[in-house]
Order: C-alpha cells, then structure tokens, then sequence
C-alpha cells in the first residue's frame, strides 16, 4: 500500500496563491468542461467556473504548494466544489421537486415489476412524464450520484490527517474500497476509468460506449449503490 502524506500544509502567501490560481487555471476549465452537461440546466457555465476556482483556492490552501499528487487533490475539489453547490442550489418549486420524487418512486416500482432497468418509454406509459421532464430528473440524480462516487473514491489524505481516524481505520477502508471495484464488471470499471482517470464528461463516456446517456446515469448511479453496499456491511 502506498505511503500516506500526512505532512501540514504550509501557508501561502497571497502572491503565491494567486500565482497557482493562474497556473492551474486549465485544470479547472476541465473540470468544468466535463461537469457542463450534468448541471448547466442549474448552473451556467460562468457561475460554475467561479465555483470551480474557490474549489481550486480551497484545495491549494489545504495542500500547499502543488507538486505531482496535486492535479489528483484538486480535481476531487473542484467537482466536490461544483456539486456541493448544485446541492444546495435546489430551489426548484416544490411542485418539480415532487415530480422528481414521483418519478423516482416509479422507476424502482417499475424496476421490480419488470425486472429491468425500466427505460424512459417505460416511465411514460406510467406517468406520463415529457421527456424533458425526465431528462432533468436523470440530469440532476446522475449530478448527486456523483457527489457520493466522489466521497467515496477521494483520496483526500490531507484531510484525513486531519480528523481522528486511525490508521487501522485507513488500512481497512482501503480494503473496503479495492473490494467494492473488484465486484465491478468490466463496464462499470471502464465507466470509472474514463471519467476518473481520463477526466472524460458523461455525455462523451456515452458516445465511447455505445450508450445512450440516460443509461450511462443509470449505470453510473448503479456504481455507486454497489459500492455503498460494501461499506454499509
């Protein structure tokens, strides 16, 4: 297993930080590029840049100055920084966000009915739903779906060293987590590979795939349940 870093970050002069903020810029118009199509019915994409770069400002006051682990710190920030902002941006009328909830509710009835993944055709017959409406619906869960794949897959070890757990706590999360990717099938894996590694969007994995990409949330959102399971046990 890999050496952790619990070293403290030192403190960064406010030229320094405004230095690494330019320097870094494109990491976060990456980011931002690869988040657009999940949240630009909530946020457009100059709110989100500014977003991203507190994000950016956060992780370089945490981390210090950058050197090669940074890129892998910061990126998590950042989305954490755009979905953390999309979650608190819920100010849809109640009436949507029951929608959103009726439409939930039904998907899984429909799940267990048909045994299946229950297509948008699907949900239609039974509620009637536009298919804009249901569009947002999967825009917006796929968007919360990623906020939990990204705490639960960070590898924030700053902030860990930062909170009161032990390293045989680290040691057995660490198992937890390799186990749960294990139990992926090939495609799951790959889903994770290309938007974590390659830092691909979700629309983009979709088109690698061969996928609509309502499925590629669904799938996405399934990722991150079978994960979940492993350290609920």
């Amino acid at each position: 297993m890999e050496t952790m870093d619990f070293r403290v970050a030192e403190t960064l002069s406010p030229a320094q930080e405004a230095s690494f903020l330019n320097s870094w810029l494109p990491l976060v118009k990456k980011v931002v590029r690869q988040l657009s199509w999940q949240v630009s019915s909530v946020m457009d994409k100059e709110d989100m840049e500014q977003v991203a770069l507190m994000g950016l400002l956060t992780a370089l006051r945490r981390y210090g100055t950058p050197d090669e682990q940074f890129a892998s710190f910061a990126a998590q920030r950042i989305r954490g920084a755009i979905l953390d902002e999309l979650r608190q941006l819920d100010w849809r009328p109640r009436r949507l966000r029951q929608k959103a909830h009726k439409i939930n509710d039904a998907i899984r009835e429909l799940g267990r009915r048909l045994g299946r993944v229950p297509q948008f055709e699907d949900v239609n017959t039974h509620l009637g739903v536009s298919a804009e409406a249901y569009q947002e619906y999967l825009l917006l869960d796929c968007a919360s779906s990623l906020e939990s794949l990204d705490a639960l897959l960070g590898n924030d070890i700053h902030a860990r060293a930062l909170d009161s757990r032990t390293l045989e706590d680290e040691v057995a999360t660490s198992r937890t987590l390799r186990l749960a990717l294990a139990s992926l099938d090939e495609r799951e894996q790959m889903i994770l590979t290309l938007y974590y590694q390659h830092e691909m969007s979700l629309k983009e994995i979709a088109l690698v795939l061969d996928l609509t990409e309502a499925r590629v949330c669904q799938l996405n959102k399934k990722i991150g349940e079978k994960i979940q399971t492993f350290f609920e046990k």
